[in-house]
């Protein structure tokens, strides 16, 4: 095809915040994990498909499947839908602990 550009695994954006390699960024519609270190405004290559371990609520359980959501003002990830962008699906069930912050998730690579 003469058209094709690239698969899309990876873009590159502009980082709304400062962000260190494996924080998720919300540009837009487009949520993804930053490959690198970006300081604001800087371009940073970015995953938009995979598994990834991503900081989420601490004292929230996740069951396998569950929808998971990005809450944009804290940068974490959260299974409450309102006010944040869906990113993809819990792969792993999470504990309900203070200290169960991290959580594995496949994103989703879909623009709602």
């Amino acid at each position: 095809m003469k058209n094709f550009v690239q698969p899309g695994n990876t873009i590159t954006l502009t980082a709304p915040y400062a962000v260190v390699s494996g924080d998720g960024l919300l540009v837009g519609s487009i949520f993804g994990i930053a490959a690198g270190t970006a300081a604001l405004g800087e371009p940073v290559e970015t995953a938009l498909v995979g598994v990834f371990d991503i900081t989420k609520v601490g004292s929230q359980a996740w069951t396998v499947g569950a929808k998971v959501y990005w809450d944009d003002t804290n940068k974490r990830c959260t299974t409450v839908a309102t006010d944040n962008t869906l990113i993809g699906v819990a792969i792993e069930a999470v504990a309900s602990g203070a200290g169960d912050t991290i959580g594995r998730v496949r994103l989703n690579a879909a623009f709602l």
